[in-house]
């Protein structure tokens, strides 16, 4: 789903302005944004939570050469999904080939 198609599409379940929906989708990115600046979470009920999550510098490999590499430690921004949500995708099962 594109974002055009996503406006539209909760344009239609709100009985909204196309404009008025794209102005509210624009603010909620402005307020996940400055939250997350902060180092605050944003819970979005039923769908998941933005949070900033700190990582330890590690040694990860070089997939070319198979060498060691340090991975520097870094603040990274991460959206956990709900398990109302996660429990309505459909399961993914795995083949393998022979």
């Amino acid at each position: 789903m594109t974002r055009t198609e996503f406006i539209d599409a909760l344009a239609e379940a709100t009985h909204a302005d196309k404009k008025d929906v794209k102005t509210f989708l624009d603010g909620l990115s402005t307020v996940i944004e400055r939250e997350v600046q902060k180092g605050g979470e944003v819970p979005l009920k039923g769908l998941g939570k933005f949070k900033v999550q700190n990582r330890k510098a590690r040694t990860g490999r070089n997939p070319i050469s198979g060498e060691p590499v340090q991975i520097p430690a870094k603040t990274v921004v991460k959206f956990t999904v709900a398990k109302a949500l996660k429990d309505l995708a459909p399961a993914i099962q795995t083949t393998t080939r022979g």
